[in-house]
């Protein structure tokens, strides 16, 4: 065999990193010049592994890379968000839009908990969920997840969402034999245990599958003058002013729409939080 070998780094715990090689998993350390060059390696990255050695020596450039969670080269994002238990966050949701979709990687929504809700619930959630897709946000419901299986094919995915919406869920679905560990929500904190302990890349039917820790909170990473652009409803280029913040601007077109109930309300509320923080 090669010594030097290219493959896909699948695992990272602690300071091991465990690199597919074709069909062959190799556990590595990384090579000190990483560290003096402020670079991380991250699940997902292509790599080059001195094999005999077992240290990956180069780090392959970047499509895109996402913060939380740390992942790298990613075609598509599944932002898995819980309607009920734990309750819906319409600003989690959208800080997550935002990150994704400013890190050039294609969002789709999982709605997950749907089965659980009343009539009366769904009815409230169905107005949501049609505003997200009406204005060009891909959506599913967790009981829908097979219609993704093709599309999926052949990409590199992450989920992501916050504790206990049912990432690990999501993927005993797809494959049952990997049983990925699941707990009940933590009824005293009102969120999810943290069942997924490290960041790890699973290929399931010819998908590349990133499971990671899940989270209850979301710091926006991207400059607060391109949050507006993540937000696919607004109109910017149809402000008076080019620079135009959507805040308390004379001839802002986002405010127009909001007032005509053309913009759902907490997406604006939630982007105005979103700038102001």
């Amino acid at each position: 065999m090669n010594s030097y070998m290219d493959g896909i780094i699948v695992r990272i715990i602690s300071n091991l990193f465990t690199v597919k090689c074709d069909n062959v998993f190799v556990d590595c350390q990384a090579r000190g010049k990483f560290r003096n060059m402020g670079l991380t390696p991250l699940v997902g990255d292509r790599v080059k592994v001195d094999f005999d050695n077992k240290y990956i020596i180069d780090i392959y450039s970047r499509r895109n890379e996402l913060l939380r969670p740390r992942v790298a080269n990613v075609d598509v994002c599944l932002i898995v968000t819980s309607l009920k238990h734990p309750d819906f966050s319409s600003l989690l949701l959208d800080k997550m839009l935002t990150n994704i979709i400013l890190s050039d990687i294609e969002p789709i929504i999982v709605f997950s908990k749907y089965d659980l809700l009343t009539e009366e619930e769904r009815k409230e959630f169905d107005n949501i969920i049609n505003y997200y897709k009406s204005v060009g946000y891909k959506t599913i419901l967790n009981t829908e997840y097979s219609c993704l299986f093709e599309y999926l094919k052949g990409k590199t995915v992450t989920l992501t969402g916050q504790t206990g919406a049912g990432k690990s869920t999501f993927i005993n679905k797809l494959d049952p034999t990997l049983n990925l560990k699941t707990d009940d929500i933590s009824e005293a904190l009102g969120r999810g245990k943290h069942t997924t302990r490290h960041v790890e890349l699973f290929e399931i039917n010819d998908i590349y599958f990133i499971d990671t820790p899940g989270f209850s909170a979301l710091d926006i990473h991207v400059p607060k003058e391109n949050i507006k652009f993540a937000f696919k409803e607004f109109k910017n280029d149809e402000c008076k002013f080019r620079d135009c913040k959507h805040i308390n601007e004379i001839g802002c077109k986002v405010l127009e729409d909001v007032e005509n109930k053309v913009i759902l309300e907490s997406r604006y509320e939630n982007y105005k939080k979103m700038v102001m923080e």
